[in-house]
């Protein structure tokens, strides 16, 4: 008996061992953990239980009968975060460079249909060269196999890709296909053709970092939505990130105990808008002063910075937030912020974590660039976001709501359950210098500004729209987390069921 046991703890070391000491200290020289220590700073201390430890690739060509390494590339399986179920992988970098073959792939299958079957978030540490060569189309095949799960889970159990090393060619689809993804600045990079087939290609001459690296991901493309500085900030973000996403769609938001009182007071918040209705003012400072804590996780804040979305608790309670930005591009939603805040949207709808959000839009934004590049597509993916979204919806519109842009930002017509206005709220199909220009055309520059003085005592003010029933209350700002939380309270046993679809077509 003690042989045997002898042995397993020899294979054991020897699976830990990955790609040996010469590997994991070129690891290190890069500035990067490697693939086991990651799931150290991951997960909970202890709880890791690992699945097939010995795994082994099958190909035996050119020579690869003779290099085999137990894990083969990727260390997978569960543990918790904050006491919370997760299934992981971790790809090896010290093991053939992480390159995905059919064994490999099996892994990662393997603990995603389990993940998928028991409800629970899935968690994948990417670190890989791509395919593995050597076995040709079956590692093609192997990443095709992650890929269909990657679609199978998408909306049943979160998914969270942090690429922290290389991820090239196909292996970009199955992150792309995740809710989220984190990078590492100066370590991890994505893209479909590298810095050599571009050159070779088009004669653009690009670096890694430039093409496709960690600050060019969350900055313009928005493939990713967060960078950080190093692999242990990821990590430990990741920890902190997970904590607000409920196990699967059918589990709830988690609850955790919060000693911020719900009917908390900002006075604050009642001298937040300036005087001008032209000055700016930062919505960050509304969404710290409602959430539990101050505590806000901003998804993509450095890409299309126009609006503001991200995960905050009240009550304790999984809250996702949208909010137009003033400091940036005047709050106006354009193309990259309606593609961001849909996306977050039907996010938050898919696993049934409310929606609260915060209105100040002045209009969707002017220019040939925007109308040729599809802004009429590009917002009604917002607008169809909102009102397919049948979770809780709370609106409140802190000044400027104007035309079309008033509609899309889960108004009361998109089937919103609580909309309130602050009474700074200007509620119009357009400001009233623009409106009374339309209206009394030719008119002498005095009449004109009577007009508009006139149209603003009219319209600019939240009571016409109180009129008509589309905003619920005017409230006090002092007291916008009370009455957010109270309405999100009233909400939860909310039901509300869009006709039979096999699915709908969203404006792609």
């Amino acid at each position: 008996m003690s042989s045997t046991i002898q042995e397993l703890e020899r294979r054991r070391a020897a699976a830990r061992q990955g790609g040996g000491e010469r590997r994991v200290a070129a690891q290190h020289a890069k500035g990067k953990l490697t693939a086991r220590e990651r799931l150290e700073v991951l997960l909970d201390e202890g709880s890791f239980e690992e699945l097939d430890m010995f795994v082994e690739h099958n190909c035996t060509d050119f020579g690869m009968a003779d290099e085999t390494v137990p894990g083969d590339g990727v260390v997978t399986g569960s543990g918790t975060i904050n006491g919370r179920l997760v299934f992981v992988f971790s790809q090896d970098f010290t093991v053939f460079g992480g390159s995905l073959s059919e064994r490999h792939a099996a892994k990662i299958c393997k603990i995603m249909d389990m993940a998928l079957k028991v409800g629970a978030p899935v968690v994948g540490l990417n670190d890989s060269g791509g395919a593995r060569i050597q076995e040709g189309v079956a590692s093609l095949g192997g990443y095709a196999e992650v890929f269909q799960r990657n679609v199978l889970a998408s909306g049943v159990v979160p998914q969270l890709s942090l690429v922290m090393g290389p991820c090239a060619g196909g292996a970009v689809y199955s992150p792309a296909m995740t809710d989220f993804i984190f990078m590492v600045k100066d370590s991890s990079y994505m893209f479909v053709t590298g810095p050599d087939v571009v050159r070779t290609v088009t004669n653009e001459v690009v670096t890694q970092e430039e093409l496709g690296g960690a600050v060019t991901h969350t900055t313009r493309s928005a493939v990713a939505d967060r960078a950080f500085e190093n692999d242990i900030e990821a990590l430990l973000a990741a920890r902190d990130f997970v904590g607000f996403l409920p196990a699967s769609n059918r589990a709830g938001v988690p609850v955790r105990p919060s000693p911020d009182p719900f009917d908390r007071l900002e006075p604050g918040l009642d001298t937040l808008i300036p005087p001008s209705a032209n000055q700016p003012y930062d919505m960050h400072e509304l969404v710290a002063k409602v959430v539990d804590e101050g505590e806000f996780f901003e998804i993509q804040p450095t890409h299309a910075a126009n609006i503001i979305v991200g995960l905050g608790r009240i009550e304790g309670r999984t809250v996702g937030l949208v909010a137009n930005q003033p400091t940036v591009l005047a709050g106006c939603l354009d193309i990259n912020a309606s593609k961001k805040a849909a996306r977050f949207v039907r996010f938050c709808d898919a696993f049934e974590i409310p929606i609260v959000t915060f209105v100040d839009v002045p209009g969707f934004l002017p220019g040939v660039g925007q109308e040729h590049n599809g802004i009429i597509k590009h917002g009604a993916k917002l607008l169809f976001a909102y009102a397919e979204a049948t979770v809780p919806k709370i609106t409140v519109i802190t000044r400027k709501a104007y035309g079309g842009a008033y509609d899309v930002m889960a108004s009361k017509h998109l089937r919103g359950d609580l909309n309130y206005a602050w009474p700074t709220a200007e509620i119009a199909v357009m400001g009233a210098k623009g409106a009374v220009e339309i209206i009394f055309r030719g008119r002498s520059a005095e009449e004109i500004a009577e007009r508009t003085a006139e149209y603003e005592r009219r319209f600019a003010n939240p009571f016409v729209a109180a009129s008509k029933g589309f905003v619920d209350e005017v409230i006090m700002p002092h007291s916008t987390r009370r009455r957010v939380a109270l309405g999100l309270r009233k909400l939860r046993g909310k039901q509300l069921q869009n006709p039979w679809k096999k699915h709908d077509n969203i404006p792609l």
